[in-house]
């Protein structure tokens, strides 16, 4: 048994010595110290040895055991040594090099604009619509009856207003006031409250007009709420999103759901005269919508207009966008030209 195990002892290490590959190494681990291993398969013989023989045979064995260990032990650590240098070697990095460059998205222009315009609103104490009551799926009556539009309106046509087919009187809105009467039907004054969101409209697409366009719709509604206070409040806007005094002017105007009722121009910064396709050569662009609440309207939503009174405006951000960043087309918001987003 003394040269059995001698013999195994010098297999072993010889294997070990000779082997270059560390999985290699660890099939010969198994092979000679593994639960079914060489080793163990003689420390099992034991029991057929004379009694007194298997304490030198077993003390021989372990000692056999921790021998083939320490090589196996002292070959993994040069073997794993070795393939990390080599690893390194292969994977070496200049760090003197620039890295490389990796661009990275940024928020597109409507996005950026929209969140300038809710943080101006919020700095002037207008709270965020709730998400329940600003659907662009809607129905005729919340964009439409609530509001205060005669049964005839042109504007429920189907020319300008898109039906859907899924159920009877529901289309995608045409504007954001449908946030209002939601708004106004679960709360109750002193209210102010900004609704961004999308809007669809059967317009020809143009530089200066598209079928789908973002609104910020805005209102208050409180005791002694005046006419003063709108223009105070948009006129704080403008001053804000521009950076300065902008020439605004305030022109009379009509909207079925506010009376008086105006629509507010800023000066036309990209105007190059009367070629301006921008403005069509009048310096002026239109930026909203706004007036004072008609009371039928606060009447729909059981608020008495004897004793409250609002002011509503809607702004169309792209108008906005296209002014502070002297972009002359509305269509090169939605047409995914790389070239135009990199400049934001």
């Amino acid at each position: 048994m003394k040269t059995k195990l001698e013999a195994l002892k010098n297999q072993a290490i010889n294997e070990i010595n000779t082997t270059q590959d560390l999985k290699e190494l660890q099939d010969i681990k198994i092979k000679y110290l593994g639960r079914k291993g060489e080793l163990n398969t003689i420390k099992r013989g034991l029991k057929d040895i004379p009694p007194e023989e298997r304490p030198v045979i077993g003390e021989l064995a372990n000692k056999t055991a921790a021998e083939i260990g320490e090589n196996l032990n002292r070959v993994y650590e040069n073997l794993y040594k070795k393939s990390v240098s080599q690893k390194l070697e292969a994977e070496r990095i200049d760090v003197t090099l620039p890295g490389d460059y990796i661009p990275y998205g940024k928020q597109h222009p409507l996005t950026a604009t929209v969140n300038e315009i809710i943080s101006i609103f919020n700095r002037m104490g207008f709270m965020l619509v709730e998400e329940a009551n600003n659907p662009e799926v809607e129905t005729e009556y919340y964009n439409f009856d609530a509001l205060n539009f005669p049964p005839d309106h042109p504007a429920k046509d189907m020319q300008d207003t898109f039906y859907t087919i899924n159920a009877e009187n529901l289309l995608l809105r045409s504007q954001t006031s449908n946030s209002q009467i939601r708004e106004m039907e679960n709360k109750r004054p002193p209210l102010r409250i900004i609704s961004p969101g999308r809007v669809y409209r059967a317009e020809a697409i143009s530089s200066r007009k598209y079928n789908l366009f973002h609104q910020v719709e805005g209102f208050m509604v409180d005791k002694e709420v005046t006419f003063g206070n709108l223009k105070g409040v948009l006129n704080e806007f403008t001053r804000q999103f521009f950076g300065q005094a902008r020439p605004t002017r305030f022109r009379a105007s009509f909207f079925p759901f506010t009376e008086p009722s105006a629509e507010i121009d800023v000066q036309c910064i990209i105007c190059s005269g009367k070629g301006c396709r921008t403005c069509s050569g009048t310096g002026w662009l239109e930026i909203l919508g706004a007036g004072m609440i008609d009371p039928n309207v606060l009447r729909t939503v059981n608020i008495d207009p004897e004793v409250y009174s609002g002011f509503a405006f809607g702004m169309g951000v792209e108008r906005l966008a296209m002014l502070k960043f002297a972009i002359n087309d509305i269509r090169l918001f939605f047409n995914n030209d790389v070239r135009f987003l990199e400049q934001f």
